[in-house]
């Protein structure tokens, strides 16, 4: 057994039945290289059961604690009905883009058993050109983005690990005595660790004080998002797009103009964003607010948890000049990683580890059936670097990744761009209330990158990305 941390908590605590906190990750699966083998629904079920001692989160079953006194527990090495989490599903004709993006936006739709161990794998077939699709969906309070992309290698064989698996006999269920004397001695832990939190709080503040950057307006005051089509009660039906950037086109890009990849894809959402507020608000006339995810902790062995901090940042919507809008991006997600160290990128993960569960879940129950705008950012945008080499799933070639995470309370939208190797793969996750195709987004993506591309005088048709999906 093992307590979850307050962060990986509070993501269970923001979901409601119209909010599911899973995400989503994405292989397809290239199956030339087979030969006469035959690898169907069940020989990917052995594929999973042969590597799951590497895949220790996806043993793992949630628990709560009696009269929620205390966050949940995960009991580890629990049964795996495998015919229950690994699904076969095919694709209509012709098995293209489309319709497979379709079919993960109604993968997306429905909420994880919270009785069960907290993912579901989808085995695809019918897409065009013999590939198959492999779509894991996996609560995000088992991993965030980095340690996703590290299970996922593990997954792939890509990343070093035992290899044979131990056995185990599944962990005996706990008694509501253990579990209400653990939660008590947790409790007094975390009292001692009081201390040390105070203190990281207030060296931040002082840091903040002594720094002599101006901070933006924008971030300043970060309970002004402006209202937008985006925002408000969200629907429990899931819309999803992809489309695939070469690498190479971006980094030429980004060199050009002097720029992180972040600060481009944060750019070409602006731009592809103001396309979609000017057709249906009829205006972009203020900077919206971002919600980005910021790691502060890299480490390759980390298959679990979540040690992110979510960092808002001015997306520059109400500037019409792409080169404008890649500066003014620039120079704040500058600002904004700046605000973040100074404060203490850990801040707000320590102090999750004091709310209180049953106050937490029912004021997000609450804030989820309001409709009114989310009152502290417009959007999540997420940009996570992915393989640099190509994976296998039982010896067949993984073409391409996509991953995207939630759409959160009174926030219709996410924009999750993960790399691997030579592709720069765009996801888009809304719910049906926000966009009727989230291709609309997607589209306006690709369109906003040749744009910039025109303005810094480089060549407009972009490379084609040889094993990507046809767009």
């Amino acid at each position: 057994m093992k307590r979850l941390t307050g962060w990986d908590s509070f993501l269970l605590y923001s979901e409601a039945p119209n909010v599911h906190m899973h995400t989503l990750k994405i292989a397809i699966v290239e199956m030339v290289d087979m030969g006469d083998r035959t690898f169907g629904v069940n020989e990917f079920r052995d594929v999973i059961r042969s590597r799951l001692h590497l895949l220790e989160p996806l043993c793992w079953e949630l628990v709560d604690i009696p009269f929620k006194f205390h966050h949940p527990m995960w009991r580890e090495n629990c049964d795996i009905d495998f015919e229950y989490h690994v699904r076969p599903l095919t694709l209509p004709a012709p098995g293209g883009r489309r319709e497979l993006d379709a079919a993960i936006g109604e993968i997306g739709s429905t909420q994880l058993d919270r009785s069960r161990p907290l993912w579901e794998m989808y085995y695809i077939d019918g897409l065009a050109d013999g590939r198959i699709a492999v779509v894991n969906k996996i609560h995000h309070a088992l991993a965030d983005g980095v340690a996703s992309a590290n299970l996922l290698a593990r997954g792939m064989d890509l990343q070093a690990g035992p290899a044979a698996g131990p056995s185990y006999a599944p962990d005996p269920a706990p008694t509501r005595s253990q579990l209400v004397r653990s939660a008590f001695r947790d409790h007094f832990r975390q009292i001692g660790k009081a201390p040390s939190t105070l203190k990281y709080t207030a060296q931040g503040v002082q840091r903040v004080r002594r720094s002599s950057r101006k901070f933006s307006p924008e971030l300043t005051r970060p309970f002004t998002p402006p209202p937008t089509f985006m925002n408000h009660k969200i629907s429990p039906e899931r819309r999803f797009a992809t489309a695939s950037l070469s690498l190479a086109d971006i980094k030429d890009t980004k060199s050009a103009l002097d720029v992180s990849i972040n600060d481009l894809v944060l750019s070409i959402s602006a731009g592809a964003l103001r396309k979609l507020l000017l057709r249906y608000d009829g205006h972009a006339d203020h900077p919206l607010l971002a919600s980005v995810p910021v790691s502060f902790d890299f480490s390759p062995e980390r298959i679990s948890g979540n040690r992110f901090t979510g960092v808002l940042m001015p997306v520059p919507v109400h500037l019409d000049d792409p080169l404008s809008r890649v500066q003014h991006t620039h120079d704040a997600a500058a600002t904004a990683k700046e605000s973040n160290f100074l404060i203490g990128p850990e801040l707000v993960s320590r102090w999750s580890d004091y709310v209180p569960p049953a106050g937490m879940e029912a004021l997000f129950r609450w804030l989820s059936g309001k409709d009114v705008a989310n009152k502290v950012f417009n959007l999540n945008i997420s940009n996570v670097p992915g393989p640099r080499e190509y994976g296998r799933v039982g010896g067949a070639l993984v073409t391409e990744i996509y991953s995207v995470g939630p759409v959160t309370a009174a926030s219709g939208l996410n924009i999750t761009v993960w790399s691997y190797v030579d592709q720069l793969n765009i996801s888009v996750l809304a719910d049906s209330d926000t966009l009727d195709d989230a291709h609309e987004l997607t589209t306006a993506m690709v369109a906003e990158f040749i744009e910039i591309r025109r303005a810094a005088g480089l060549s407009e048709p972009l490379r084609v990305v040889e094993k990507a999906m046809a767009q």
